[in-house]
């Protein structure tokens, strides 16, 4: 599966974007979705994430604010990441993978190239 992340962009601290990751292939229902962000000079860290059964996990830091969706029949994926904090800004990566778990790098086989959120102060 081939991934296209997209939507990100400069934004002023309490705003939102809304991201999309759209993929090839027929068997996207398949897989489980997580997006992970990398801020410059930080690892890569998991962000959220949604099964192929839609089950939901996200990390602390973003819980109440950032909402992942899923839409099989555009096999697109959706981060609406709202009340941003400059905290947030990082290059914002999707990921699909066909393990029983979704959390971790390497539970995600395929990546897409990464879209910039930059969050103003």
């Amino acid at each position: 599966v081939q991934l296209q992340a997209s939507g990100g962009g400069l934004v002023q601290a309490g705003g939102s974007l809304r991201l999309s990751c759209a993929a090839s292939g027929r068997t996207f229902s398949m897989y489980n979705i997580g997006w992970f962000r990398q801020a410059p000079g930080k690892e890569r860290e998991f962000v959220t994430a949604i099964s192929r059964n839609e089950g939901r996990s996200s990390t602390d830091s973003v819980k109440g604010r950032f909402t992942i969706s899923r839409d099989n029949a555009k096999n697109t994926v959706y981060l609406q990441m709202n009340r941003l904090e400059p905290e947030d800004t990082a290059v914002y990566y999707c990921a699909a993978g066909t393990g029983r778990f979704w959390t971790r790098i390497s539970d995600f086989e395929y990546w897409g190239q990464g879209t910039l959120v930059t969050v103003s102060s």
